[in-house]
């Protein structure tokens, strides 16, 4: 994110690898029109959003202030989801598929019984959403415990008060061109490119504040 004048302009995160480096998981054509295209959009409507907001709450004109909430949340939440979803990837030479270890492997174990039980619910619910959105593993701070979510669209994690940890992407656009309709084997395959060690961090930091 930079400051442009009053108004907060925020900026596509960069892609940890290269557009072909989850393959045969997810293409590259996949990849690179999903970063370049679908994720810079929501960067620009949110931007453009944001900035229409600045201008209705200068003229403190509420109405348009509440009418732009929801092009606030649906493209904030598609920045925020896919600038998480990217670093949740890594090609399978590096990172990608290797089990979590430490705190986060205790955890999944005594919240979940194990990796692979962790892995098929996830998946199962992930697959199942009516039309698009996420399916989520999250921390709950308030319990202290791993807990599995789905959200509709792009709405963020947070808005069910979980902390993001590791995101599953069921939009038509992350899968059709390679998987067609068949959901299923993507969400399969996409555990092969998962970084545990990414989604390790991200618990170590929710948990630890």
């Amino acid at each position: 994110m930079t400051q442009q004048g009053s108004s907060q302009q925020y900026q596509l995160p960069p892609l940890p690898y290269d557009f072909g480096a989850l393959e045969p998981v997810i293409s590259a054509e996949i990849m690179t029109l999903h970063y370049t295209k679908h994720h810079q959009a929501y960067v620009n409507n949110l931007n453009k959003a944001l900035e229409q907001y600045a201008d209705a709450q200068q003229k403190q004109d509420l109405a348009a202030m509440i009418a732009l909430q929801s092009a606030i949340k649906f493209n904030g939440g598609g920045h925020v989801n896919h600038s998480i979803f990217w670093t949740n990837l890594s090609p399978k030479n590096k990172d990608g598929g290797a089990p979590p270890e430490g705190a986060l492997a205790d955890a999944i174990n005594r919240e979940f019984g194990s990796l692979q039980t962790l892995i098929d619910h996830l998946s199962t619910k992930a697959v199942a959403i009516q039309g698009s959105g996420w399916g989520w593993l999250g921390y709950d701070k308030n319990k202290n415990t791993l807990t599995l979510a789905t959200c509709d669209n792009q709405d963020p994690l947070s808005t069910k008060g979980l902390v993001p940890l590791l995101g599953i992407d069921v939009w038509e656009h992350s899968y059709y061109l390679q998987y067609k309709n068949a959901r299923a084997d993507y969400v399969k395959a996409i555990w092969q490119v998962v970084n545990w060690k990414n989604v390790a961090e991200r618990y170590q930091k929710a948990a630890s504040k």
